[in-house]
């Protein structure tokens, strides 16, 4: 389910950029796009505010008088009620060094200037997308896979999972019907777990299905797609959707 801006008025966006005919442009783009936003030319008024009423995405100039954006953003990662709200930066430093420094110190995405009026509103919508992609609870037919929680829940009862059958369940429950080689399952836990090889990732599966399947050894949900993986899918008489 993904957020709609122009019925949430709890999505206003901080623009921290000092040029006030830049802040204006990218305002009066974002707020034709439905989105809220409030104008800072640093970024201390910028956090004062967002103490008292905290934004839903930061957009960040880095060259500001004080403090400069990427401190800023490592700032707000540092902070428990910032640690998960998306920020881009909208910069004119433009080399790949700078990209990845934007990146590594906590960003979600970087734009550099001039930039396209309609790129920036796109890539804003992305990052609610993705945010709201992270927050979701999947449920495929009797299934609901709590992502936040790490919570798994078959017909209303939680059933226990350890690390890494969580995140293969996840991660085949966020592709529905798509197939997953062993190879890419492997790739998935990889920095879960380093007992998984490609030998033991069919004893995942068997131990998922264990968890999910009435009858395991005729899988419903988590199907073997022989010669190349698994894929995990609604049984015909079920639904699939997603929900926040």
């Amino acid at each position: 389910m993904s957020v709609t801006p122009e019925r949430d008025s709890k999505q206003t966006i901080f623009v921290v950029e000092d040029d006030p005919d830049v802040s204006l442009l990218i305002r009066t783009n974002l707020q034709n796009a439905g989105f809220k936003t409030e104008p800072f030319s640093n970024v201390m008024s910028a956090l004062a505010r967002a103490k008292v009423e905290p934004p839903s995405l930061f957009l960040l100039d880095i060259m500001m008088p004080g403090e400069d954006g990427l401190d800023f953003c490592v700032r707000l990662r540092a902070m428990p009620q910032f640690a998960t709200t998306p920020i881009i930066f909208l910069t004119a430093k433009t080399s790949e060094d700078d990209r990845i420094l934007g990146f590594e110190c906590g960003g979600d995405d970087y734009i550099t200037k001039p930039f396209s009026p309609r790129e920036l509103v796109a890539r804003v919508k992305a990052a609610f997308r993705e945010q709201q992609r992270e927050a979701e609870v999947i449920k495929i037919g009797e299934l609901e896979i709590d992502r936040a929680a790490m919570c798994l829940r078959v017909r209303g009862a939680i059933k226990p999972t350890t690390t890494v059958e969580f995140r293969i369940l996840e991660a085949l429950a966020l592709s529905p019907g798509r197939v997953f080689s062993r190879d890419r399952i492997l790739r998935i836990v990889g920095s879960d777990a380093s007992e998984v090889d490609i030998r033991t990732v069919d004893v995942f599966i068997s131990r998922i299905r264990a968890k999910i399947e009435d009858d395991s050894r005729n899988p419903a949900y988590l199907r073997t797609v022989r010669g190349a993986g698994y894929r995990l899918v609604a049984p015909a008489n079920l639904t699939l959707q997603n929900s926040a």
